[in-house]
């Protein structure tokens, strides 16, 4: 299996869709920080990536010292540092003043019909939930702003087609209909990081353009297939076809870190998993992400997490327990 199928199977996202809009021209629509966004979309979420899928028209993306960006259908953008942004059927109008978002999104996904009454455009608005460990890998050296466009994939006309319908059956009364809308968000998500790392030039760099490099995409798969194994970089090096002194440049230009610092930092990101997710003991989660005594294991945690595997496991469950669907439950 691959790194970045190792990672999704691993961990855990929640995505969702929560808006689909019919925009007539002229109009403009504003979004804010994805930070100021989360507590309404997903609370709890350490980090929230927003997206938008134009199904049909075109629009521009403004943003604070950026060029308008124009988007046609099958376009999807993504913001992977959460900068507010407006969507416009042209660039320079003022954004609408509405509800309150919190009020726009009491339920999802809210149907919007906004404009002057000229030409359409019809965009779906989603976002991805993860980890802030999680999106840093994910989403490092990414731009700004991130466009692909989903009609030049294999999987895009089955996307858009299943949106379609997903959206029809969220307002139906049959059950389950907004838990296929949400799976559908984050497959749209995972696709639109795997166009964009094949649309990656030369001088990218981050997680998803190491796993595009020859050498550093073998050692990033061998660590995430035998993430236990004790790895050293001598042999890391050779199961990438490299020497040491090459590989270990490499990576540390592309991911960021040393060869070793990631695997800890990947052994610590499964290890939280675990310890939110499930009852196992600590000593055999420990031995699970490679570490043969619980000691060392939990000195390595403390490092990344500031805190004890155990304090942390304790305090997941508190906020687990507080969360507003417990609450409301």
């Amino acid at each position: 299996m691959d790194a970045m199928s190792e990672v999704l199977r691993v961990v855990r996202l929640v995505g969702a869709i929560f808006i689909h809009a019919k925009f007539t021209a002229p109009w403009c629509y504003q979004s804010p920080h994805a930070d100021s966004a989360a507590p309404y979309l997903e609370p709890g979420a350490e980090r929230v990536v927003i997206f938008h899928l134009v199904t049909e028209g075109e629009c521009f993306v403004e943003m604070k010292g950026e060029p308008p960006l124009r988007l046609s259908a099958g376009d999807v953008v993504i913001f992977p540092q959460g900068d507010p942004h407006r969507m416009t059927s042209e660039p320079g109008l003022p954004p609408a003043r509405g509800a309150q978002l919190g009020n726009v999104l009491q339920r999802r996904p809210r149907v919007m019909a906004y404009g002057g009454g000229g030409a359409r455009t019809r965009i779906v608005c989603g976002y991805l939930a993860c980890d802030q460990r999680l999106a840093r890998m994910l989403l490092a050296g990414m731009p700004q702003v991130v466009r692909v466009n989903v009609r030049d994939s294999n999987a895009g006309e089955w996307l858009e087609s299943s949106l379609r319908y997903a959206l029809g059956e969220a307002r139906s009364p049959r059950p389950g209909g907004a838990g296929v809308l949400a799976k559908l968000a984050e497959v749209l998500f995972i696709e639109v990081l795997r166009l964009y790392m094949n649309e990656q030039d030369a001088e990218r760099r981050g997680w998803l353009a190491g796993l595009q490099d020859r050498i550093v995409g073998a050692a990033l798969t061998a660590l995430h297939q035998k993430h236990a194994h004790p790895w050293t970089l001598e042999e890391l090096a050779r199961v990438s076809g490299t020497s040491r002194s090459v590989l270990a440049e490499r990576f540390q230009e592309l991911v960021g870190s040393s060869p070793m610092q990631y695997l800890t930092q990947w052994r610590m990101m499964l290890a939280s998993n675990l310890l939110s997710h499930s009852n196992a003991p600590l000593a055999r989660i420990a031995e699970d992400v490679g570490y043969q005594t619980d000691t060392a294991f939990s000195r390595a945690f403390r490092r990344e997490y500031g805190m004890p595997p155990a304090a942390w496991r304790r305090l997941k469950s508190a906020q687990a327990a507080n969360s507003p669907e417990k609450l409301a439950g």
